[in-house]
């Protein structure tokens, strides 16, 4: 299984992915359709919520270029993640070696830079973004060949810092990207697992 997969039928089928968080409920992913799911991309990352996202005044046909690129990209994926079959994510990955990430720390084999989009809320579920960000790390740290899953916050983002903190992000340092001043925090396999094992099930909600 490679997160960055060809378009063919049989690369498609094998990144879909399923998984149940205990006391949140099912989830699943699958990638990304373009220009399928833009009209409704293009929803989430316009509304204010999605701040971080920079994409604010995007306009559709950007939104799709955007995407487009990404998903036809060698080194970059996307993914949108469904909450009992309905759409609730957008995770992005990508291999830092080929990004302005790479002249800001040392790049290791095995790193997997990623971002994610929860999608604006209909109703609120305890845990919610929390069970995200276990699905993710779950469904990357799955490739075998995926050893660190690294993160490049906005410093401002509070709230995205305590979610990965629960997920066992350890925080390295600051770093000014092109477009934002940034926490560079990386999770190794392990750190995933020792943070599941003291830190689930989720009684703070976020």
């Amino acid at each position: 299984m490679s997160l960055f997969t060809s378009n063919d039928s049989a690369a498609l089928a094998a990144n879909h992915h399923h998984c149940r968080v205990p006391g949140v409920g099912d989830f699943s992913l699958r990638p990304l359709a373009v220009p399928g799911d833009m009209p409704l991309l293009h929803g989430w990352v316009t509304q204010d919520y999605a701040r971080y996202w920079g994409m604010q005044q995007a306009t559709l046909a950007e939104v799709d270029a955007a995407y487009r690129a990404l998903q036809q990209g060698a080194h970059s994926a996307c993914y949108l993640g469904l909450y009992h079959g309905e759409p609730a994510f957008l995770l992005e990955c990508y291999d830092p070696a080929h990004d302005v990430l790479a002249g800001h720390y040392p790049v290791a084999a095995g790193d997997m830079g990623m971002h994610f989009l929860v999608a604006p809320p209909t109703r609120r579920v305890p845990g919610f973004t929390r069970a995200v960000m276990r699905v993710i790390l779950d469904f990357l740290f799955r490739d075998p060949a995926t050893r660190r899953v690294v993160v490049e916050p906005d410093v401002r983002n509070d709230k995205i810092h305590v979610i990965n903190r629960h997920a066992g992000f350890v925080y390295q340092q600051e770093i000014a990207l092109p477009h934002k001043r940034a926490h560079l925090a990386c999770c190794t396999r392990e750190q995933h697992q020792a943070a599941l094992q003291t830190a689930w099930p989720v009684k703070e909600t976020l």
